[in-house]
């Protein structure tokens, strides 16, 4: 018994009239017969009561009808479902992102995505670049925002924007107003974040200071921006951040831009190269063109 021979058996229990289930199913009577007379030699019940001028279902009959229908309703909402998924409006998206990229323009599209597509699940961890990288290429994340790369011949990676560096610093430290000169710092702590793996953001920090000719011997290693920022609200040193963690204000705690630094940073999107999935590339296509408005 197959589906087809489930879907003659209801037109037939509906109709209960052999002439018109078969008009009903653009078949003729006969062939519609022996369906149904297959049918019921393979579930081993006779399911019609035929008389000579009406036909009705028998108990088996009635309870395969429900069965039957309650079957068939099911499979159309599985192929609805199932095409809801591959059209990229309901399923999962599984988002790993480094922690400062929660503030530029990832909120932004996240909301986006939202808006556009409010059935997907959206699963979001914070990590930083080594476990992006890892969760990447383990399949246990679908895209990674990183900053400001991930460099794998198994990832392709999008770059969303580029952003200057600013200097974190407490609140007391620097009371004259434009950029700060690094090396007029003299021999101050630098935060530097993550500690571990490297080579990471700590080493595109310690680039930038060397490029202006800054003293970076003190260096204090934290595993994250927010403990970075902490350490630098108590007065433990200065920090090197993103231009967009900067609008976000922290008690105890003054941005300052820097004076002849070169060095950016950026934030990108990440996938596998192999990647199949309709929600993957709708979220990387949404990302570039959120990047390309707020660039």
């Amino acid at each position: 018994m197959n589906l087809k021979q489930i879907e003659y058996f209801i037109a037939l229990a509906e109709e209960l009239h052999f002439g018109r289930a078969a008009e009903r199913l653009g078949m003729a009577q006969p062939p519609l017969s022996r369906q149904i007379q297959q049918i019921e030699a393979d579930l081993g019940a006779q399911l019609i009561n035929r008389g000579r001028n009406a036909i009705s279902l028998t108990q088996a009959g009635e309870r395969f009808y429900e069965r039957g229908s309650a079957l068939l309703a099911e499979l159309g909402d599985i192929r609805l479902e199932i095409r809801r998924i591959g059209q990229g409006a309901e399923g999962r998206l599984r988002i790993g992102f480094v922690g400062s990229a929660t503030y530029g323009m990832l909120p932004t599209i996240l909301k986006s995505f939202r808006a556009s597509w409010p059935e997907v699940n959206l699963s979001l961890a914070p990590m930083n670049n080594a476990q992006l990288q890892r969760s990447l290429i383990r399949r246990d994340i679908d895209i990674a925002i990183a900053r400001p790369a991930l460099n794998d011949s198994e990832i392709v990676t999008r770059k969303l924007i580029d952003e200057p560096l600013v200097l974190a610093a407490p609140d007391a430290l620097i009371t004259t107003p434009g950029p700060v000169s690094l090396p007029e710092l003299g021999g101050v702590s630098y935060i530097l974040y993550p500690e571990y793996p490297r080579p990471s953001f700590a080493d595109v920090v310690i680039e930038a200071c060397e490029s202006v000719g800054a003293d970076i011997s003190r260096r204090v290693f934290t595993m994250d921006f927010q403990t970075a920022i902490a350490l630098v609200s108590v007065g433990e040193g200065v920090a090197l951040v993103p231009a967009s963690v900067g609008t976000a204000q922290r008690h105890g705690v003054r941005y300052h831009e820097i004076a002849g630094l070169k060095v950016r940073t950026g934030i990108s999107v990440n996938h596998r190269i192999d990647e199949q999935g309709i929600h993957v590339h709708n979220f990387v296509t949404l990302a570039q063109k959120v990047a390309r408005k707020l660039v």
